[in-house]
């Protein structure tokens, strides 16, 4: 695990880490699935389906992340398609990615996501010897080169 949910004075964020923008991608999706589920479900034992799926943005790639996170909400509430995994790759504008999800009614959801916000959004590099701090008790230091990102939802 590399992502982490931090507090928010009245949504839910993330704090996530990769040693790529794919890996940093991949682990805010399945960060953002992880605080949609009730806890203590063992999802390992439900009959997955797989395909892929994409979005497009000709501009900045922090929209494109946005956009990416918004297809995986828009997928689980208007076709029941409830993401489990993925292995995404963003390039040229496009997020791609190979993607295991089930019917959203296998699962038990504790919460509902509204939006992806861009308050607070960050998705960026870290340089060798950077250090990112945390203003969160629980969310680790991250020392560069890697990948760093924040997303904040309205719930």
């Amino acid at each position: 695990m590399s992502f982490w949910v931090r507090p928010t004075t009245a949504d839910v964020g993330i704090r996530a880490f990769g040693k790529n923008r794919n890996d940093l991608l991949r682990e805010i999706t399945l960060g953002m699935q992880s605080i949609l589920l009730e806890d203590q479900q063992d999802t390992n034992s439900l009959i997955r389906k797989s395909a892929t799926w994409r979005v497009k943005h000709d501009g900045d790639v922090d929209i494109l992340v946005v956009k990416w996170l918004d297809e995986i909400l828009y997928r689980s509430e208007v076709h029941n398609e409830f993401l489990l995994d993925c292995l995404p790759i963003i390039k040229d504008g496009r997020i791609e990615s190979q993607v295991s999800y089930v019917d959203k009614n296998q699962v038990e959801l504790e919460l509902e996501i509204k939006a992806v916000t861009t308050h607070e959004f960050l998705f960026r590099e870290v340089t060798t010897g950077e250090v990112v701090d945390s203003d969160y008790v629980d969310i680790p230091l991250f020392y560069g080169p890697g990948w760093v990102g924040d997303v904040v939802f309205d719930i």
